[in-house]
């Protein structure tokens, strides 16, 4: 095929991905639904006639997609709301995984009559909340939770990855590998773990030490440099037989919580990366599915699907969090955002490049489970927060015409503040007004509509205030704010 046709149809796939993200928000359907949808279209039984069915290529544009989408979710992360939930999430992406491939391998031997190591792996395979969905759901905007449950949530999906891989690998090896029994896998997980956590954690110090003695000439290069820094925290611990996703996803959570020069500028760019991957990498799965082969095996995924939606992850998840002071409520919303993505489809293919005989029941079967998840839960969870009384209102955040960078050397970031309607600043003129020392009003947003502030400038309530300021005096400014009108 010419490279201008592969280029086409390159630039209609991701323009049509693009598009169709607008009916996201329109009409409750999850974008990531709608890109293996666009796959599956385009393949060889839809409309596209796409004959694609390369299941080690498919595997290989999956990983290097979920190594931006893993460390774009790393990057975003709050490490304030995320730092008090590590516990209960550690917990959740290693032992919940665990209880969840466990109890889903015992439903699939009986169901679809496996032998028990082929339902072990099948679990094992869709063990795992994705990522991509579940940062897709709870960073669209039609949903906010209640603290800690996003923060948990988001942990608890980017983290727990590495688990379902090393159980998928590892049920593999015992299938094909003569003698090999699951206590073998005990250190192997040991070694997998704990080499991905310190090849995370040393090259996270490296690469903010790096960044910060740089000093490139072209603020553009600083994106591309960090693109190699990823992908060689992967294959540094995937070369030193550890996991390189969880090293990836370490990178990510601790440069969030670093400063650097250009860190906006870096997050925007594997915000619009992690993106790309996302379309690339669930069109490309899309495209490897025969629809015509999961007909027939819709009963016993619908089964399945609903098994591991109402029992294995709810088991585990109860369980886990048992210890830790969470109301049932609150248990039951972690349970239900157990969305299944792209990691179960690109696990899925890793069977048939070993040669497991079930390996074509095992992807159509895991493939119609990550459709039926994405539109039962991912659709939902809106409303089942609502229901839980877990929902709290959608914070409007507002977009400013000037941006500020906060970076070690300057103590001070942007900040913006609302003056409350029975504050004693309201009618004053800001001249009049005890600012501390080192903070300066930038910004007023009034009604919506921007303006630059002068002293003559008189302060109305619900004014938002764009400041830049020290901790200590915008905490005063804050308490000046605070104060409110006397009586009489």
């Amino acid at each position: 095929m010419p490279i201008e046709n592969i280029l086409l149809w390159v630039a209609v796939l991701i323009f049509v991905s693009v598009v169709s993200s607008k009916l996201s928000d329109k009409f409750a359907i999850l974008t990531l639904l709608l890109f293996l949808t666009i796959g599956m279209l385009a393949g060889s039984e839809g409309i596209g006639g796409i004959y694609f069915d390369d299941a080690q290529l498919a595997k290989s544009i999956g990983v290097v997609a979920l190594i931006f989408i893993i460390f774009s979710g790393g990057l975003d992360t709050n490490w304030k709301d995320t730092k008090s939930v590590i516990l209960p999430g550690v917990i959740l992406s290693t032992a919940g995984v665990l209880m969840t491939a466990v109890i889903t391998g015992f439903f699939a031997v009986h169901i679809l009559k496996f032998s028990l190591l082929e339902g072990m792996l099948l679990g094992s395979i869709v063990s795992s909340t994705d990522a991509a969905a579940v940062f897709s759901v709870l960073r669209s905007k039609r949903i906010s939770l209640k603290q800690p449950l996003k923060p948990l949530l988001e942990f608890e999906s980017g983290s727990n990855d590495p688990m379902a891989i090393f159980l998928t690998v590892g049920f593999i090896s015992i299938l094909t590998v003569k003698n090999m029994g699951i206590a073998a896998l005990i250190p192997r997980f040991m070694l997998d773990m704990s080499v991905g956590a310190l090849i995370g954690y040393l090259m996270a110090k490296f690469i903010v030490f790096f960044i910060n003695r740089l000093k490139l000439g072209y603020e553009g290069l600083y994106p591309v440099i960090m693109i190699s820094l990823v992908l060689l925290t992967y294959v540094i611990a995937v070369f030193l037989k550890g996991n390189g996703i969880l090293a990836v996803y370490l990178v990510g959570l601790m440069l969030g919580k670093a400063e650097f020069p250009n860190k906006k500028m870096i997050m925007r760019f594997h915000d619009g990366l992690a993106w790309l991957a996302q379309i690339v990498m669930f069109v490309t799965l899309g495209l490897l599915v025969f629809p015509s082969h999961i007909v027939p095996l819709i009963g016993a995924g619908f089964l399945l699907t609903f098994l591991l939606m109402v029992v294995a992850r709810p088991v585990s998840v109860l369980l886990c969090l048992l210890p830790f002071n969470m109301n049932m409520r609150k248990k039951v919303m972690v349970a239900w955002v157990g969305l299944r993505g792209s990691v179960p489809i690109i696990l899925a293919t890793f069977p048939f490049m070993a040669g497991i005989p079930q390996a074509d029941t095992i992807f159509n079967i895991v493939f119609f489970v990550v459709i039926a998840s994405v539109f039962i839960q991912g659709t939902s969870i809106p409303i089942l927060s609502k229901i839980l009384k877990l929902d709290v209102p959608l914070a409007n955040k507002m977009n400013y015409p000037i941006e500020f960078e906060k970076t070690a050397a300057f103590d001070a970031e942007m900040i913006d503040v609302i003056v409350p309607f029975d504050s004693e600043v309201v009618g004053k003129r800001i001249s009049d007004l005890d600012v501390p020392e080192k903070c300066l009003i930038l910004l007023i947003c009034r009604q919506g509509n921007f303006v630059i502030p002068s002293g003559s400038m008189v302060i109305e309530s619900g004014d938002v205030m764009l400041v830049l300021a020290n901790t200590a005096d915008f905490l005063v400014f804050q308490q000046m704010l605070a104060r409110l009108k006397k009586e009489g």
